[in-house]
């Protein structure tokens, strides 16, 4: 069985009443790697971080919003001298701390502190395999410090977690990386595409190209389906999958499917300066919803517009591709996050499974180009283009985002977005709109199909149990774990 937290988890009531459920809090920028794909560019201490009164009074005010669950980062969180007295502080809340490291000096003393200030769990990123992940990290035995801060969190009783930024160097390493998690008994692995931003810009050989995810997601299953057999759940990130026919796995234990950004929804992110944010990765200059110095949290929270965007954001902010989507409506067009840094404007989404598909029946393939640099600021983004073209690279089409003039600023509808459900269709294990008839991706009758499914299911169970029935008059020992 995989060790998992609830607290993170969204019911319907939370989109209705807008509950903070998870906060990701970057504590402080101070870093003691040096990550090529970092897009905050941690290393130095944020100027005007909060002091410990500061954070305390956030504490108190994230218990009043109903938070649930609160995850430290940094740059590297232990980096901080009062991180101690905040994960006590946030268990004295009630709330659930958890913490993101990159496990560079994360020795058994800090992990005993962390655990007896009533840290819950502890994820360490892994990068890919030794030589990739100090590659990417910076630092030469960067590895090493991972892997043996996972033993240690094992040794000492500590739930642990393993979070994966998938690249163009560690998307072939994914199997063998596999062997060491399950060697240490990891129970959850967390996986995301790098973005276009911070220091990814500069870096953009990382970034794997929209096209690419086809062949990338058919690996991908096969590594999951082995883990999930070792006990290991793949967790899909944010910017994973959407609508291809391995949605309903990648989003197994959460969701049945994507259904849009959570962005001040139901999440929050928080700058160690005390920027509120409604996402830890979105660019700072463009979502900033105040500053705890200047606001209360709960009037940011309550009134920024920046907070407000996905609660009642409509269909007329898509663009490109994701305007004419058949699960426009529901995904509306994925990760803000991964969509904005590349254009300098959310709404249109090349990195998507299904779009990806969909242009391959077609014979085209989209290709994103770099066509400006980055500030060199934190949370910053350079701009980017896409680049269509058949299969020979003849280019077919460019969509730039210095030259297009499409509008996509839209009114907020005055309802809160809610996110609208799918079914899967049983015979191409697509999602389809419900009380759909028949299957736009494969013509099937999605009733008759589940129908079908459904009746199969009792019939394998209904053997199941005769079978249990027979084995048990003779005496015989099973073992149904496996």
């Amino acid at each position: 069985m995989t060790e998992l937290s609830s607290n993170r988890y969204r019911v319907k009531s939370d989109y209705e009443k807008t509950v903070p459920v998870h906060v990701v809090w970057e504590i402080t920028l101070a870093c003691n790697l040096k990550c090529t794909h970092c897009g905050s560019r941690a290393g130095k201490v944020r100027p005007g971080e909060l002091t410990t009164e500061q954070c305390f009074e956030i504490i108190d005010q994230l218990e009043k919003l109903g938070t649930r669950e609160i995850t430290i980062i940094g740059g590297e969180a232990f980096l901080r001298k009062d991180w101690l007295d905040i994960i006590r502080r946030i268990d004295k809340a009630g709330i659930e701390c958890s913490m993101q490291s990159g496990a560079y000096n994360l020795n058994e003393k800090r992990i005993l502190q962390a655990k007896d200030a009533g840290i819950k769990n502890i994820g360490i990123s892994v990068d890919g395999l030794p030589e990739v992940h100090n590659k990417i990290r910076g630092r030469a035995d960067s590895y090493d410090h991972a892997m043996r801060g996972l033993d240690l969190l094992k040794k000492n009783g500590i739930v642990s977690s393993v979070n994966t930024v998938i690249t163009k160097e560690n998307q072939f390493q994914l199997d063998e990386m596999l062997d060491d998690f399950i060697a240490r008994g990891i129970k959850n692995w967390q996986i995301q595409l790098v973005v276009a931003m911070g220091n990814a810009v500069e870096n953009d050989n990382h970034i794997i190209q929209p096209y690419e995810l086809i062949d990338l997601y058919d690996r991908l299953i096969k590594v999951y389906q082995r883990a999930l057999a070792n006990g290991i759940l793949i967790q899909a990130g944010n910017n994973i999958g959407y609508y291809g026919p391995y949605e309903h796995i990648w989003r197994q234990g959460k969701e049945a499917h994507w259904s849009g950004c959570q962005a001040g929804h139901t999440s929050i992110g928080i700058e160690a300066d005390g920027v509120i944010k409604g996402c830890p990765s979105l660019p700072t200059t463009d979502y900033t919803g105040g500053n705890i110095k200047e606001m209360s949290l709960e009037d940011i929270w309550n009134h920024s517009e920046q907070m407000k965007f996905t609660r009642h954001r409509n269909e007329d902010e898509l663009w490109g591709n994701c305007k004419t989507c058949y699960y426009s409506s529901v995904c509306m067009s994925g990760c803000t996050w991964t969509s904005h840094v590349l254009f300098g404007k959310r709404g249109n989404n090349p990195f998507c499974h299904y779009r990806a598909l969909k242009l391959h029946e077609e014979g085209k393939i989209e290709h994103v180009r770099k066509v400006q640099e980055a500030e060199g600021k934190p949370f910053d983004h350079g701009l980017f283009e896409i680049v269509m073209t058949d299969f020979n690279g003849n280019v077919l089409e460019v969509q730039n985002p210095l030259t297009d003039t499409n509008d996509t600023s839209a009114p907020m509808q005055e309802d809160l977005r809610k996110p609208k459900g799918l079914e899967l269709c049983h015979g191409c294990k697509q999602h389809v709109h419900l009380e759909t008839e028949t299957c736009p991706h494969c013509g099937d009758n999605v009733p008759e199909e589940k129908r079908r499914h459904e009746e199969g299911m009792i019939e394998v169970r209904e053997a199941y149990e005769k079978v249990l029935n027979l084995l048990n008059k003779e005496n015989v020992m099973i073992d149904e774990g496996g």
